[in-house]
This record gives C-alpha cells, sequence and structure tokens, in this order.
C-alpha cells in the first residue's frame, strides 16, 4: 500500500468532489472513506487508475450520504449528474484546499488539523497520535474547523502567509506518534511550490530542507539534545543542504525577500561553517537584522542578542538583551548563556535553572536542568 500516493491524491479528489456539486466537508468526509476502502482493498486488488478509483468510490459514498440525510432532498438532483465511468479528470487542486484549510478565520492548531486531513491526507487517529491527544478530541477539531469553512467559496482567493504559517507550525511539531510531521510538511511545501511559484514558498522550503538536514545529529540516542555548536557536523545530510541552499539560491535571486527567505539564509550559514568555530556571526547578525525590518518579531531580536554575542563578544550580546522583554520564551535561557561566556557562572546557573522550569517540552527541560547542575557542580 502506497501511502503517499494516497496521501498526494486526497486534495486532487476532494477538489473534484467539490466541482461536482458536493460541500467542502461532505466531500471531504467522503473521500476519508474511500481511503480507509482502498486500504481494505488495494492490497489484495490494486486499481489501474488510482485517482479514478478513488473519485467513483468517494462519489459513491457522498452519494448515499445524500440519500439517507432526508432533510437535504433538495440535493437529490445530484444523483443524475453521476458521470461515466472512466478516468479522473487531471485537474489539481490542491493549491485551493491549501488557502481553504488555512483560512484566517481559523484558529492555527484547526487550520493544522484541517490541511493534515485534507490536503494531507493523514487520518484523524493519525492526526490525533502526532499532536498527543485523544481522537475524539481531534475529530471535534477537525469538525468545528470544516463548519466554520463550510462557507467559504472554493475559489476564493487565499492568504499565502497565512498558508506558509500553518505549514510552518506542522515542521514545528517534528516527530511524534507514526506519523513524522516535519517530513510531512517538508512533502506539503514541496508540493505547494510546485503549484505556486512565490519566493516565500521557496524561502519555507529551504528552510525546512536546512533544519531538517540537521536532526541526525540533534538528539542522542538517550533522548536528550544537542546544541548546534555540539552537534556532530559529519551527520548533517549533505545533500539536502545542497538542496535547501540552491532553492533559497534561486528564491533571493527574484529580489523579493521576505521573512522566511532572511530565516533561510540564517539557517545556511550555519550550515556552510564546517565547524561551529567558523561560524560568519557576523553575516548573522546583518540577517537577522533583515529578518526584524521585515517582521519586527522579539524572537528574532532574542536571537540576534545571541548571534551578536558570538560576533562581538558575550558582554555586547548582554547589552543587546537588556533591551528586550524579559518574559520573552527562552530569554533566560539566552541570558544564562551569554552570563556564561561573560565568566559569571552563579548567575548563569541561576538562570539556567529558571529556563529549565518554563521550558515546554521535557528534552528542552532536561537540557536546561543538566547545564544549571554542570555549572553549580563543577569537576574538582
Amino acid at each position: 500500500m502506497d501511502e503517499v500516493l494516497l496521501r498526494t491524491l486526497t486534495p486532487r479528489v476532494i477538489g473534484i468532489l467539490v466541482r461536482r456539486g458536493a460541500g467542502f466537508a461532505a466531500a471531504e468526509d467522503a473521500v476519508q472513506d474511500a481511503l480507509v476502502e482502498a486500504v481494505r482493498v488495494w492490497p489484495r486488488d490494486p486499481p489501474r487508475d488510482p485517482s479514478g478509483w478513488l473519485v467513483a468510490v468517494a462519489w459513491r459514498r457522498f452519494l448515499d450520504a445524500v440519500r439517507a440525510d432526508t432533510s437535504r432532498r433538495r440535493r437529490e438532483d445530484l444523483v443524475d449528474a453521476e458521470p461515466e465511468p472512466g478516468p479522473a479528470a487531471s485537474t489539481d487542486d490542491t493549491l485551493r484546499l491549501y488557502f481553504l484549510c488555512a483560512h484566517p478565520s481559523l484558529a492555527p492548531a484547526s487550520a493544522v488539523a484541517l490541511t493534515l486531513r485534507a490536503v494531507g491526507g493523514l487520518t484523524t487517529r493519525q492526526i490525533a497520535q502526532a499532536y498527543l491527544v485523544p481522537e475524539a478530541t481531534m475529530a471535534q477539531r477537525i469538525s468545528r474547523a470544516k463548519r466554520t469553512v463550510a462557507d467559504v467559496r472554493f475559489d476564493q482567493p487565499g492568504d499565502v502567509a497565512t498558508v506558509l504559517r500553518v505549514l510552518y507550525l506542522v515542521f514545528n511539531e517534528g516527530y511524534s506518534g507514526d506519523v513524522d510531521l516535519a517530513a510531512e510538511a517538508i512533502r506539503l511545501t514541496r508540493q505547494l511550490a510546485a503549484a505556486f511559484r512565490h519566493e516565500e514558498v521557496d524561502g519555507l522550503l529551504a528552510l525546512m530542507l536546512l533544519h531538517h538536514a540537521r536532526r541526525p545529529a540533534r538528539i542522542r540516542p538517550d533522548g536528550s539534545l544537542v546544541p548546534l555548536a555540539e552537534q556532530d557536523r559529519g551527520r548533517w545530510d549533505t545533500r539536502m543542504i545542497a538542496e535547501g541552499v540552491g532553492v533559497l539560491q534561486a528564491a533571493l535571486a527574484r529580489d523579493r525577500l521576505g521573512e522566511f527567505q532572511a530565516q533561510a539564509a540564517i539557517a545556511a550559514l550555519h550550515a556552510d561553517a564546517r565547524t561551529a568555530g567558523e561560524t560568519d556571526w557576523v553575516q548573522i547578525v546583518e540577517w537577522y537584522d533583515e529578518l526584524i525590518r521585515l517582521t519586527g518579531s522579539p524572537v528574532a531580536r532574542l536571537n540576534r542578542a545571541v548571534a551578536v554575542g558570538e560576533a562581538d563578544g558575550p558582554r555586547a550580546g548582554l547589552a543587546a538583551l537588556e533591551a528586550l522583554d524579559p518574559t520573552l520564551p527562552r530569554y533566560s535561557a539566552v541570558a544564562a548563556y551569554l552570563h556564561e561566556r561573560e565568566g559569571d557562572t552563579a548567575t548563569a546557573a541561576r538562570l539556567y535553572a529558571d529556563a529549565a522550569r518554563c521550558a515546554t517540552s521535557l528534552p528542552e527541560r532536561d537540557h536546561l536542568t543538566r547545564q544549571a547542575a554542570r555549572l553549580n557542580n563543577p569537576p574538582s
């Protein structure tokens, strides 16, 4: 069973049903039923035309639902519109589905869940496992999201920035359950880039590739985090890095800089350094300046303080940090690192402990706790 093929076909089949007259929610439900049937039937009887098979089965499921719902008798005339058997139309509505599922009226969590289901072709169970919530909770979230976009026209122009933020949220979830969300986000972003020529789409794809290339070196066998400076760069995926750099260079050449391109440029500079000591921190500071100009992001300012500390020394980094809000996520961790580099290990240990108490993930909390313990109990 080719699960990637099923996920790729999902938005196309939903689009075909919608163009035939099905509402988005009804079409999505019917396609999910067809996917379940495909998982059951295809291993012993694979179709010659997978797309056509899914369209036929999903359309029958939709018509069955229409017939069973007496409150929708006015739609019974759709039964007469059932097309003759044959190859499915080649029109791909994936791009429209991206914009529909990432509609601005949806909360980010709902937009992510709906995108993974309608565009990614994941089941509710898989999405629930990935986000570590009960399946019933995720089903309710998806149902509410579908109700929210029920009256949105399928051809209504969407906001590419919203689509990209949803995909970035998916990527940052990483891996949990039986679905690798980082890999899934890359697959979906590749799909979007193929259908939609846009510099920021390419910038996001480059950013994902450059970050994902470092994944093998980011976690130790015991699950603990490995800071960037300590990673074994021989374990980085050089082919993926080369692809990411190539995608980024092509995007930058169009001279329409956006925030994801700026972030990707920073990631590319890290990937280009053979050792942590060879990192071009001066250029990284310059790219953070561009990113702050584009977004005004407090997180970018926080990361810039780290880069300034590397480029101009920890005292300069601490000076840059003083202008920021101490309640920012990771502020204490950055302050701890810079104080340690300045030689103030007592303050650094206290700040590492403070940061550990505020950490949002167990690996990050463990890492910061170990940093505090290391400074509080130096080797004799």
